[in-house]
């Protein structure tokens, strides 16, 4: 199937935290307290994302007060944490949204994002994500993780979906 055809039908993306929404760093301050850092422009993407009728959500083995503070910011309600198995969590999400696996993105940098990559219509990986995935990955970010990634492939995946200039539209009328 052609990578268009792919990008079609997408309605949800699902992604990863550490490695895609950030660099995949962890920093701990001296109380403990830990930080993590966001590219804004993923932030906007997953806004114009919302704005064209799709749904955003994360899957993440870890868990952070951080992830979740960052997702109410953007207005995302799909937030599961603490997943070390990622597949069952999406199949259950995919499931539960009504949706098909060729519907939904999913979009990771390690190895434990193998199994619900390989289970989604269109597999994503970040630029520097892990040699394994960039072999089962439709599509290989030019940009790192935590680099603007996301909104790369979201502005791909709309251009194709016919629904980016549309959306710039609203930047040039305000």
């Amino acid at each position: 199937m052609k990578l268009d055809q792919r990008m079609q039908p997408i309605q949800l993306i699902l992604s990863d935290v550490d490695g895609v929404l950030t660099d995949g760093s962890i920093t701990f301050d001296n109380q403990g307290i830990e930080t993590k850092t966001f590219h804004v422009r993923d932030g906007l993407g997953i806004k114009l994302w919302q704005r064209s009728g799709h749904k955003f959500g994360i899957i993440t083995a870890r868990s952070s007060h951080i992830v979740k503070v960052r997702m109410t910011e953007l207005g995302v309600d799909i937030v599961r944490q603490g997943s070390d198995n990622k597949l069952p969590v999406g199949i259950q999400l995919i499931d539960e949204l009504g949706l098909k696996p060729e519907q939904v993105c999913y979009v990771g940098d390690d190895l434990s994002d193998l199994g619900l990559l390989s289970h989604v219509g269109l597999a994503v990986t970040v630029g520097d994500g892990a040699t394994e995935l960039k072999t089962v990955a439709h599509i290989t970010t030019k940009s790192a993780g935590g680099k603007g990634a996301i909104r790369e492939l979201i502005e791909t995946i709309l251009r194709t979906q016919k629904r980016w200039d549309e959306l710039l539209q609203a930047y040039y009328d305000a």
